[in-house]
């Protein structure tokens, strides 16, 4: 079973902030990028699944893998600036060279605070 990756700040796919709270301050782009390459043991068995076909598990948890540590550093990023939640985040990949893939998490930091009446001015 997967484990469930937590973190310090809502990093959220939409800008649409949590009930109860408001944008504050736009503090602007942050990202955070890693760059992975296959083993060659890994090349192998990933060839011996595509053989047989279906899912290529090796793969799979290194992209996953990937995915965490980018979105880890995009946090990491977004609490340098001073930032408490993180819009609009997307992922990006592409290949470096033969076998080696950039993986990058990016967003905009900012900063929210409760709705208050004082909110609405």
């Amino acid at each position: 079973m997967p484990t469930i990756h937590k973190h310090r700040i809502p990093i959220l796919t939409t800008f649409d902030v949590p009930p109860g709270m408001v944008i504050e301050r736009i503090i602007g782009p942050c990202w955070g990028i890693t760059v992975r390459s296959r083993s060659v043991v890994g090349t192998a068995c990933a060839g011996c699944q595509q053989f047989f076909g279906g899912e290529i598990s090796a793969l799979t948890e290194l992209a996953t893998e990937s995915r965490n540590v980018a979105m880890d550093r995009l946090e990491e990023n977004a609490i340098e600036q001073g930032a408490n939640i993180v819009l609009g985040m997307r992922f990006d990949s592409g290949e470096l060279m033969q076998n080696t893939n950039e993986i990058v998490a990016y967003g905009t930091a900012a900063r929210m605070k409760a709705f208050t009446a004082d909110s609405q001015q």
